[in-house]
């Protein structure tokens, strides 16, 4: 696995007939982590390796592995990966710099499109043990029915009023934002570091011709952020993308969270917390 939401798939669907590994450690971003000599074997090890695509993860191109083995969860919907605009280097934590462009990869923030990556780890599964076909497929079934109850609650929520502006603290939310019709612009600031000059110039600019009332962030900001925020009518709101595993909780539980996060944004009055 590259990331947790694989992780989650993968275990909800093989369930006691799999083991799943996701080597990534707490507290960095899975897309930027690149595995050391050990972790690496241990990939070559695997019977399968569950990959996100979408220029996910990108050492995976850099090192041997047996790519007979991969599993691209994205490929059938190659036509439907989001090219981002522009791209920007800065700093995200322990990780140092790295780059955003090219191909948006937080796919399985579209719940159709998380729906066809865990539909291809029950098709691998099925393959790689053929024995246990029909209880993969059972509990892809009900993954699927989590998955489509979270795309329906956030369809009725964004519904309400389409048209209100948001501001993303970071470039992740591309398949969200375009799958349920938010009216989202990003920035480019880490919710542990209060933004520098330059930054809060940019945010002003994009505000003249996007105001916004609301800031969706990653993680729970540092409070100086959220007070400096408020003080220009700005609330903040997190929408977690659960690349790595929850301090607390799954990806189901987080993602419901999510969407209780987002009631406040699109309620009938936006202006309130």
């Amino acid at each position: 696995m590259v990331n947790y939401p694989l992780k989650y798939f993968t275990e909800r669907i093989g369930g006691e007939h799999v083991k799943v590994t996701f080597p990534a450690p707490p507290g960095v971003d899975p897309a930027y982590w690149i595995p050391d000599i050990e972790t690496i074997a241990d990939y070559q090890k695997a019977d399968l390796i569950v990959l996100n695509g979408a220029s996910y993860a990108k050492w995976v191109e850099k090192v041997s592995l047996p790519r007979s083995r991969f599993v691209n969860t994205s490929r059938k919907f190659r036509d439907r990966y989001v090219n981002t605009e522009g791209s920007v280097t800065h700093t995200h934590g322990p990780g140092g710099y790295h780059f955003h462009g090219e191909i948006a990869f937080t796919t399985w923030l579209d719940f159709t499109l998380a729906v066809q990556q865990a539909e291809a780890i029950a098709v691998a599964l099925g393959r790689k043990s053929p024995q246990h076909h029909e209880v993969f497929r059972e509990n892809f079934r009900s993954l699927h029915r989590d998955l489509m109850a979270l795309d329906s609650a956030i369809r009725n929520i964004v519904d309400r009023n389409p048209d209100i502006p948001l501001i993303a603290s970071h470039p992740v939310y591309d398949y969200l934002s375009g799958a349920y019709g938010m009216n989202l612009k990003s920035v480019h600031w880490e919710p542990e570091e209060f933004p520098d000059d330059r930054q809060w110039i940019d945010l002003k600019n994009i505000l003249k011709e996007h105001s916004s009332e609301w800031m969706l962030w990653e993680g729970t900001p540092d409070p100086a952020i959220v007070s400096a925020l408020k003080s220009m009518g700005i609330n903040s709101v997190v929408f977690d993308p659960c690349g790595n595993v929850p301090k607390q909780g799954d990806f189901l539980t987080v993602m419901q969270q999510n969407i209780r996060n987002l009631e406040k944004v699109y309620a009938s009055d936006s202006s309130s917390d």
